[in-house]
């Protein structure tokens, strides 16, 4: 319903007799064990600490299960057993027989892709739609790509020899669990190499599903090894001395202490970390189509996105309109459980992230920044965060310099082409950015002077397994995905 205004533009009003109907999903096609094993050597194996940790539903604060805590004894066991298939089994493999288990990892994938959907939204908090529409597929896309390029290495690397590098340590985020497990363990596997994943301490459902995948496609044992646990687990991978390559996605404080850790070893090292993403709209985009991606691109995934467009900046002369389609949009969007289908915002991943969250909106405020929110109800339980975003923003605020990896938008105006560069790069973060307007030859301009590892242009947070991604300055380096994700895991002779 809309009502005209003296200015004759258009009011949105949002009546509480329009309600959607519940449309959960159903949580009975989801088998979650009591307890998780590690997955060491191809099967799941007790912890040497025997502790055990809970991983609970954001949205509800219920306990899903208890999962081991791999100590060194540990991380030592799944290093030896991935050292070990490596040298005797999978660089010894033809790489079409390779090829086949990354494909046959793949279709499985697939065929569970109800009940991986189902995991990661329990376990991470994110609404049914994404992980059904887009981690899950995306996930088994990559093993598909990967699958495609092991056989094929001599075409990616024209007249050299790609040499795998040994034993991989990757570390994961709990933003996209198994798409960032996806993400590393294809590429390796195409390569030649083992792994050893480590998922985040908060989501680690999913992986360990993958490792039942892994298990029951009859990958070699100590090909790929699940083993989880908190900082502790991982700075264990990170260290040993029989790791060569080390993955990891995350922090830009972790990264720093995982590089200063490997410094003056022979490792070879991923860094993807965090952002602080510019969107641009210039008057002469298409309006509406930019607020859509100005939403998906702060608002997908709770804003637990590294390459979330958390720095909105609009050209002066269409500021009021883009702000009221804006602040129109937000006040649509269904916050509550992740499970139901209707649902666009779902529960922040941790009580500690939403404490980050909200720590960051008081400061906006006492930075002087205008703090609008959706006036949604929030439910009584779990880890809830209304979309928010701030306008009155200066270029020194924090909440326009520092990753917040939540729901909330800054806002900023521009006159010209030199100055929204200027203030795009303004930022220790260059992991991505994006650009919407109807000009191509302002797309270039924009995309060749903007230091961001990833530039959509007239869209927003599209990923494609072919497509490189990873980021300059504090975001990292290293590429992952397409052509250029092979790189990481191959010497070339």
């Amino acid at each position: 319903m809309a009502t005209k205004k003296a200015n004759n533009t258009l009011k949105l009003q949002f009546d509480t007799s329009w309600n959607y109907a519940p449309a959960p999903e159903s949580r009975n096609i989801a088998s979650v064990k009591d307890r998780y094993e590690l997955f060491i050597n191809g099967e799941f194996v007790k912890p040497s600490s025997k502790k055990y940790f809970a991983t609970i539903n954001p949205a509800t604060e219920e306990k899903l299960s208890e999962v081991a805590d791999a100590n060194q004894a540990d991380v030592n066991k799944a290093v030896a057993a991935a050292r070990t298939a490596y040298d005797k089994v999978w660089k010894k493999m033809p790489a079409k027989e390779r090829a086949k288990y990354i494909y046959r990892i793949a279709r499985m994938v697939q065929e569970r892709a109800r009940e991986f959907a189902v995991i990661e939204s329990l376990d991470g908090g994110k609404p049914i739609r994404e992980s059904r529409d887009f981690d899950v597929p995306t996930a088994a896309n990559h093993f598909f790509y990967y699958a495609g390029w092991a056989d094929k290495l001599e075409y990616a690397f024209p007249n050299r020899k790609a040499v795998p590098i040994g034993v991989a340590g990757q570390i994961i985020p709990w933003n996209f669990p198994l798409l960032m497990a996806a993400w590393k363990i294809a590429p390796a596997l195409a390569t030649g190499n083992t792994v050893i994943l480590k998922p985040a301490e908060t989501t680690p459902l999913t992986a360990l599903k993958l490792a039942e995948i892994i298990q029951e496609a009859d990958l070699p044992p100590g090909v790929v090894n699940i083993i989880t646990g908190a900082g502790a687990t991982g700075a264990a991978i990170v260290n040993h001395p029989d790791v060569d390559k080390i993955a990891f996605t995350g922090s830009t404080d972790v990264g720093k202490i995982i590089q200063r850790a490997i410094a003056g070893t022979n490792k070879k090292a991923t860094l993807e970390l965090g952002g602080k993403a510019a969107n641009i709209i210039f008057e002469d985009a298409p309006l509406d189509q930019a607020v859509e991606g100005v939403i998906n691109g702060i608002f997908f995934n709770q804003g637990h996105v590294c390459c979330a467009g958390s720095r909105l900046f609009v050209q002066e002369s269409v500021y009021k309109t883009v702000l009221r389609k804006l602040k129109d949009r937000i006040e649509t969007l269904i916050v509550g459980d992740p499970l139901d289908k209707n649902t666009d915002v779902g529960a922040i991943n941790s009580r500690q992230q939403l404490e980050t969250i909200q720590k960051y909106i008081k400061i906006g405020q006492q930075e002087g920044a205008e703090l609008f929110q959706s006036s949604c109800k929030l439910p009584g339980k779990g880890f809830f965060c209304r979309p928010t975003l701030f306008t009155n923003v200066a270029q020194s605020n924090r909440i326009a310099q520092e990753e917040i990896f939540g729901p909330v938008l800054a806002i900023q105006t521009f006159r010209t082409e030199d100055e929204v560069i200027e203030k795009a790069n303004n930022t220790p973060f260059g992991l991505s950015a994006g650009v919407w307007t109807d000009k191509g030859s302002k797309i270039f301009n924009m995309t060749s002077k903007m230091r961001a590892g990833v530039v959509w242009a007239n869209t927003y947070n599209k990923f494609d397994p072919a497509s490189p991604f990873g980021g300059y300055k504090e975001s990292g380096y290293g590429r992952e995905g397409g052509l250029h994700g092979l790189n990481a895991y191959v010497n070339l002779v």
